[in-house]
Formats: C-alpha cells, structure tokens, sequence
C-alpha cells in the first residue's frame, strides 16, 4: 500500500511567551489548553485542542527539549512558511471578538468558491488565515 498523507497534524510554535500565546488561541479561537504529554512539561509545553479533541496547535518554550532540534527565533518573521490556515465556522463572531480585542487583521474574499478569509497574527508573528466557506 502506497505512504499517503491523510491531513495536517500540528503546528508547532517555539515562543518565549508560553502562557500569552496559549491564552491567544484559547480566547480568539476557543481552542482548549492542556498539558503535553510526558517527557514534556507545563513549563515548557502546552497543546491546543480543537472541538474534536484533536491537539492541532502545540506551543513550547524556547528551552523545552525537542526531538529535532533547530535555530529558531521567537517573535520573529517565520521564514518560508507564511501562514496556517484554519478551517472555521462563525465569521461574524471572529470579526467582532477581533474588533473587540482592538486586533489588528485583514479580511479577503474569494467568491469563485465562496470563500471569506480572515488574516490575523498571534503574538509570536506567526499568520493565521482563517477560512469561513458558506458562512
């Protein structure tokens, strides 16, 4: 049987702000924030759960151990990758709890597929587009 990609796993964040981008994507994308599993810490480690318990956003420390480790630079531009993308439901909600937050974004259309977008930054300057269909 052929090696076939089922769909995108994570995101991983390196960030020297663990708590402050856990609570961004708790509160403006009422992710749920758990503990890492084990050998990982709640100092060093925390993921985000979507609503069907999937761990799709896992954020560490700078200093939390990794498997493959390479030079990062927290808060800094994220090199060749220039945005996540997330499928989402309720448009309207977004741009309000945006407007309320005073959250600096940018919102794109594209009809062809009925398609409305809405780009935003976390606090580590890592992009989110944020993608609404037929809602």
């Amino acid at each position: 049987m052929p090696m076939k990609v089922e769909a995108l796993d994570h995101v991983n964040i390196i960030t020297d702000r663990l708590d402050e981008t856990a609570d961004f994507y708790a509160d403006l994308l009422s992710l749920e924030r758990r503990d890492a599993p084990p050998p990982l810490t709640p100092q060093n480690a925390t993921w985000m759960y979507d609503a069907e318990d999937r761990a799709i956003i896992h954020i560490n420390s700078v200093d939390c151990p990794r498997a493959y480790d390479r030079e990062v630079e927290p808060g800094q531009l994220t090199g060749a990758l220039h945005h996540v993308a997330l499928r989402c439901s309720g448009y309207e909600a977004m741009v309000e709890k945006l407007d309320a937050r005073g959250a600096d974004y940018r919102l794109n259309l594209v009809e062809a597929i009925g398609l409305r977008q809405i780009f935003t930054a976390d606090p580590n300057n890592v992009l989110l587009e944020l993608n609404f269909f037929a809602d």
